[in-house]
């Protein structure tokens, strides 16, 4: 059986922690391919709700077994915490949570180096979260980084290691007139979790395969969104890895003909964190009520997200870029109570209708939004587990979408729990044979 892959198809905070979670049924292994502390998916269960941050969100299932994949940058003191945290909330994760060997290390330096950056950038600055993301990737293109195989070392080997790393960054702290760090400090903390990590770390590329030979069911845990990705988002705007397609395979070792089934998840409305543009944005009383209705703040830093109508034409290039077999609609129930929604069908440039998707910032910042409006509607949806007893408006937008998108909605959720969900096909069942 080929792997499912869970994918953002917007500007990330999809809701793809719901749909993992709902899919982890009728799955056995759930990966995340990459990102790092910078990423937060929210999940609320029969246990009560969860944030997870660099562990895969699956593993709320007793029986499914965690890997943080080689395409991953990993903060080991968060990662640690993360555990302890949720270890201390019931959820057990003894001996079936596995880190990438070769997935990289974000030490102190990469925060320090984050947020001299962005400080320095000034009014174009990123808006980045400040977790160490972009100058961790940095490093491990420039083949100066630190794989997590690090803590299978000696605790002497794995202390020369990262004192000469801290000493090797500092010489550019102090090019930036930024403060330095104690490379002896940190060296030792490293060292100091080294017998707690160390079990967690093998090479996961090879059980993959392995756990893929037995028969396994693989999910593959996106985080961000397809309009963030470093080669195919708004660049500048986005984050440093590749959170499409083409990351899911770079990410775990896995070969393209290993993937069966790409999920693309969307949410019913758009939003973004950090700066960059975004034509479909709306302030005012409309983009606070989503805000508000949606509980738009980050799982991870808590900012506000900037919201705006569902984006038809950034959609179609996820979709393009992609290849979805299906599409995951979330939240359709924070749009209840508008008396008419909208949705951003085309751009235009100096007035004039332009085609397709700009890759560039520059070229999106100059996109005007062309809406069409539907008509909304008032009811709650959190009861409906059918798309017929959905209000016939709230069905009109769903078909309206799928009609724009070119691809099947096959799963809509009415509500951040898990029975809020409603499947309008046989295409989720097909995962159980």
């Amino acid at each position: 059986m080929g792997a499912t892959v869970i994918i953002g198809g917007q500007w990330g905070d999809e809701g793809k922690a719901k749909v993992v979670d709902f899919l982890m049924g009728d799955h056995d292994v759930v990966v995340r391919f990459q990102g790092g502390a910078n990423a937060g998916h929210t999940v609320v269960s029969g246990l009560g709700k969860f944030a997870f941050h660099q562990i895969p969100s699956g593993l709320l299932y007793p029986a499914v077994t965690g890997i943080l994949g080689n395409g991953m940058v990993i903060d080991p003191f968060a990662f640690l915490q993360e555990y302890n945290d949720l270890s201390a909330r019931g959820v057990d994760m003894t001996e079936r949570l596995f880190v990438s060997s070769a997935a990289h290390v974000v030490t102190p330096v990469h925060k320090l180096m984050d947020n001299v950056l962005e400080a320095d950038r000034r009014d174009a600055s990123i808006g980045s979260t400040g977790k160490g993301i972009g100058p961790a990737y940095s490093d491990k293109h420039m083949r100066s980084g630190l794989r997590m195989g690090v803590f299978l070392r000696e605790k002497d080997e794995l202390f020369d290691i990262i004192e000469r790393s801290i000493d090797w960054n500092n010489r550019i702290f102090a090019a930036y007139n930024a403060p330095t760090l104690s490379a002896e400090t940190i060296a030792s903390d490293f060292v100091g979790i080294k017998d707690a990590i160390e079990p967690f770390v093998v090479d996961t590329q090879e059980a993959l395969h392995e756990l893929q030979g037995k028969g396994r069911r693989i999910l593959l845990e996106g985080a961000q969104g397809t309009l963030l990705d470093i080669d195919h988002g708004t660049y500048p705007f986005v984050t440093s890895s590749s959170c499409s397609i083409g990351g899911a395979v770079a990410g775990t070792g896995l070969r393209p003909r290993d993937i069966g089934r790409i999920v693309g998840i969307f949410k019913s409305y758009i939003t973004r964190v950090g700066n960059g543009p975004m034509p479909s944005e709306i302030g005012g009383p409309d983009g606070e009520a989503l805000r508000e209705r949606g509980g738009e703040y980050g799982t991870t830093t808590g900012r506000p997200r900037r919201c705006g109508w569902f984006d038809m034409v950034a959609g179609r290039y996820s979709v393009q870029l992609n290849g979805y077999d299906e599409i995951a609609l979330t939240k359709l129930d924070v749009l209840s109570g508008f008396s008419t929604v909208k949705i951003c069908t085309g751009y235009r440039v100096a007035g004039r209708a332009t085609a397709g998707f700009p890759q560039n910032a520059e070229s999106l910042a100059r996109c005007e939004p062309v809406y069409e409006d539907l008509p909304g509607w008032t009811e709650r949806l959190s009861d409906a587990r059918t798309i017929e007893e959905l209000p016939a408006a709230a069905r009109r937008f769903v078909e309206r979408l799928e009609e724009g998108l070119g691809v099947p909605i096959t799963f809509v959720s009415t509500g951040p729990a898990r029975e809020e969900t409603i499947i309008r096909s046989d295409t989720y069942s097909t995962v159980r044979k």
